[in-house]
C-alpha cells in the first residue's frame, strides 16, 4: 500500500511539473502577445455610416467618461450612439442625458423599454434599441469599455477585409473602485488577453467579445438578429458562432481597449469571475480544462508545500516571466493596470476560482440570477443564487 507522504510527494511532483510547463508556455504566449501588438499601425478616418449600441444598466464609476470616449472618434461619416435601459430610475438614464447635455453636436438616443425578450436581460435590452439604429455598420460595446480616437477607424478597417463578417476587440483591465477591482482588472490585463491571442494566433480559439462585436445590418439580420441569443448565456460567444456558421470569420485588430472593472468587495470579484469562468468551462470544456498550466505561479506556490526548494526555484521563472507579461501589456495599454507585488495574489485568485468553476450551476449577472441549463450555455432565472 502506498504511504500517505508517497502520495503527497506524487501530487507535488505532478504540480511542479504542470508549473514548469506553464512557465515555458507562458513564456513563448508573452512573446506572441508582444508580436500581435506590434502590427498595430493607423489607419486612414472612415465615411461609414455607423451606429453605436451602448446597452446599459445601473451606475457606474467613469461610466459618462466611458460613453464619451466612442464620441471622441477620427470618424468622418455619420456616428449614431444608442443607448439602452430597462427601467425608468436606472441611474445610467440620468448619466445618458448629462452626456446629451455636454454633448450636443453629437447623435444620442436614449431608449427606455422594460419589454423583456428572454433570460438574458442585456440582450433583451439590445432587441428593444435596434428599432432606433439607423445605420448600415452596428458596433455593439460593453458599457465598461474605453477606447481611444483611432477605435472605429481601425475596427472598420478590420471588418472591411475579405470574408470578415465581424470585428471584436482586445482589452486590458483598469480598476475604478480601489483595491480590489485593480485586483479584479488584472486578470484581463494579466491572464486573459495573453491566452486568448495565443490561442487565436495558433487557430486554437476564434473568440468574440462583449468589447466590442462590429457587424453589418445584414450579417445580423442573417443570423438571425439578437431575438436569436435572448436565453443564451454567452452572447458574444453565440454571436460569434452564428457569425462563423455563416461561412464569415472574425477578425481582431492589434489594438488594447480598456475594460474598467469597478468592484469594491472579494465577494463581488469573486461572483464576477465564477460567472466568466463557468461560461467558458461550458463553451469549451477541454481547452478550460488544459488553461490551468496558465497558472505556472500559483502551481509553483502549491507546490511548495510539497517540495519547498525546487518549487520555489520554479515560482522565481515563473514570476520573472509574469512580469514580462506585464511589461508588455502596460507598454501597449499606456497605463500600468496593477501594482507587480499583485501579480501572486491574482494568480493565487485564478487558480481558485478555476477550482470552483466546476462545481457551479447558477451564476449572478448584475443582481440577476440565473441557472445554467444542461448544455452550460443557454440560461433561465433561478430563485437562489448557489456557488
Amino acid at each position: 500500500m502506498i504511504a500517505a507522504a508517497q502520495i503527497a510527494s506524487l501530487i507535488g511532483w505532478l504540480v511542479l511539473a504542470l508549473a514548469a510547463v506553464g512557465t515555458l508556455y507562458w513564456a513563448f504566449a508573452t512573446w506572441v502577445l508582444a508580436r500581435f501588438l506590434q502590427q498595430e499601425k493607423p489607419a486612414a478616418a472612415r465615411f461609414d455610416a455607423v451606429t453605436l449600441l451602448k446597452p446599459l444598466y445601473g451606475s457606474e464609476p467613469q461610466l459618462e467618461a466611458n460613453l464619451a470616449s466612442f464620441l471622441r472618434q477620427t470618424h468622418q461619416g455619420p456616428l449614431q450612439m444608442v443607448c439602452g435601459v430597462q427601467r425608468a430610475d436606472d441611474p445610467a438614464a440620468d448619466v445618458v442625458r448629462a452626456l446629451q447635455a455636454r454633448h450636443p453636436q453629437a447623435r444620442i438616443d436614449l431608449v427606455v423599454d422594460p419589454a423583456r425578450h428572454g433570460a438574458n436581460a442585456k440582450v433583451g435590452n439590445l432587441i428593444n434599441m435596434m428599432a432606433r439604429a439607423e445605420h448600415d455598420v452596428v458596433v455593439l460595446s460593453d458599457s465598461d469599455i474605453a477606447v481611444e480616437p483611432n477605435y472605429l477607424a481601425q475596427v472598420l478597417a478590420a471588418l472591411e477585409r475579405p470574408g470578415i463578417g465581424a470585428v471584436t476587440c482586445l482589452y486590458h483591465g483598469r480598476g475604478d473602485g480601489g483595491f480590489w477591482s485593480r485586483l479584479a482588472s488584472a486578470g484581463p490585463s494579466y491572464q486573459f488577453v495573453v491566452g486568448l491571442v495565443f490561442g487565436k494566433v495558433m487557430g486554437l480559439a476564434e473568440p468574440c467579445m462583449g468589447s466590442t462585436i462590429a457587424l453589418r445590418r445584414s450579417t445580423l439580420q442573417a443570423i438571425g438578429g439578437f431575438e436569436a441569443f435572448a436565453d443564451v448565456l454567452a452572447d458574444d460567444h453565440a454571436i460569434g458562432a452564428a457569425v462563423r456558421a455563416q461561412g464569415l470569420g472574425i477578425a481582431i485588430p492589434p489594438l488594447l481597449l480598456a475594460h474598467a472593472s469597478a468592484e469594491q468587495t472579494l465577494t463581488q470579484v469573486w461572483r464576477q469571475e465564477l460567472r466568466w469562468a463557468a461560461t467558458i468551462r461550458a463553451l469549451a470544456p477541454a481547452g478550460y480544462a488544459g488553461s490551468l498550466i496558465g497558472f505556472p505561479l500559483a502551481l509553483a506556490m502549491l507546490g511548495s508545500l510539497f517540495h519547498p526548494l525546487p518549487c520555489l526555484y520554479l515560482a522565481a521563472g515563473a514570476f520573472a516571466v509574469r512580469l514580462s507579461t506585464k511589461r508588455v501589456v502596460d507598454r501597449h495599454a499606456g497605463a500600468s493596470t496593477a501594482p507587480w507585488w499583485l501579480l501572486p495574489l491574482r494568480d493565487a485568485l485564478s487558480l481558485s476560482v478555476f477550482v470552483a468553476s466546476y462545481f457551479v450551476r447558477v451564476v449572478d449577472w448584475r443582481g440577476t440570477r440565473l441557472r445554467m441549463e444542461d448544455d452550460g450555455q443557454t440560461v433561465s432565472p433561478a430563485e437562489n443564487f448557489s456557488s
